[in-house]
């Protein structure tokens, strides 16, 4: 078992590793304040190989150069949390909107039958159902009955429900309302491509998650980003360079085109594009997601 190691001690660890370290004070006020750690996520890109046990720094790695990479990711997460809460707005919006217009606002969207639910998940009405009811809001708590009886939910009009979804929840009334068809109209109330817009969607969900849990997002490989469009990526690519699918940049794009088309947000991927040279190492391991593994492997040490 790991031993508990003082702040000092940390800094002490890694200058023995042959971390370059200015001023061990100024490291070890950081430390206290952010977590070893969760420092040491990033600081696996930078030693030799820690896959195989090898914690010692590739020659000439400094502090400084690691810990500009965690505040570069810091200031993206930060940049991120205001416009995606915008593009979650606008999507509850939408969605209240085309549920009300084309299967009415009260009752049916909390029938079952409503939605296309896939193997032994949780049907989406009971997701629906939990947050309505863990809901304190004004706006709820006059349609509930004694006891909270789902049946008097019958009258909550959907523009009221929504507000109580989590995101997560939202995502999955888009993806699976309607019979499956719900996506799709959403998509043309915003304007943007019905295509795997679902799945877009649910990309916004997890890196709303990632933001808001603090997580990091350099060389993060999104498990759900969803198909962005070709139009979309190649303009993306023009402005911030070549990026693979499920990169953290993709889904900065995908995010981009959706604000764009709701008129909610500005574009983010210029200004962070303005901000880091594209071959710089936060912006590579934001276009090019790679294990500590695979980054030890291809990185000249």
């Amino acid at each position: 078992m790991k031993p508990s190691l003082s702040w000092d001690a940390q800094v002490a660890l890694m200058t023995g590793r042959g971390l370059a370290i200015d001023d061990e004070a100024v490291c070890a006020e950081f430390l206290a304040a952010t977590n070893y750690y969760r420092f040491s996520g990033y600081a696996r890109y930078f030693q030799k190989a820690p896959h195989l046990g090898d914690d010692d720094f590739r020659s000439g790695t400094t502090f400084d150069e690691i810990r500009a990479v965690y505040d570069a990711d810091e200031a993206l997460r930060t940049a991120l949390v205001e416009p995606l809460a915008r593009v979650e707005i606008m999507l509850r919006s939408h969605v209240a909107r085309v549920i009300a217009d084309e299967h009415g606002p009260y009752g049916r969207y909390l029938e079952q039958d409503f939605y296309t639910d896939v193997g032994d998940r949780e049907p989406t009405v009971e997701s629906c159902l939990r947050d309505i009811e863990r809901s304190r809001d004004r706006h709820i708590l006059r349609y509930k009955g004694v006891g909270g009886d789902r049946a008097d939910f019958s009258e909550l009009p959907v523009w009221s429900a929504v507000e109580a979804w989590s995101f997560g929840t939202l995502s999955k009334v888009i993806e699976r309302g309607g019979g499956g068809s719900l996506a799709d109209s959403i998509a043309t109330s915003i304007g943007v491509a019905k295509a795997g817009f679902a799945y877009r969607v649910r990309a916004l969900v997890y890196l709303r998650n990632r933001c808001a849990h603090h997580s990091r997002l350099w060389h993060h490989s999104v498990i759900d980003a969803g198909p962005t469009p070709n139009n979309v990526r190649k303009k993306a690519k023009r402005e911030a360079g070549q990026f693979e699918p499920r990169s953290v940049l993709d889904v900065i794009a995908s995010f981009d085109d959706m604000a764009a088309r709701g008129g909610v947000a500005d574009p983010l991927l210029p200004t962070l594009a303005a901000e880091h040279d594209r071959a710089s190492e936060f912006m590579q391991g934001l276009a090019k997601p790679q294990s500590p593994r695979d980054h030890a492997r291809d990185t000249p040490r």
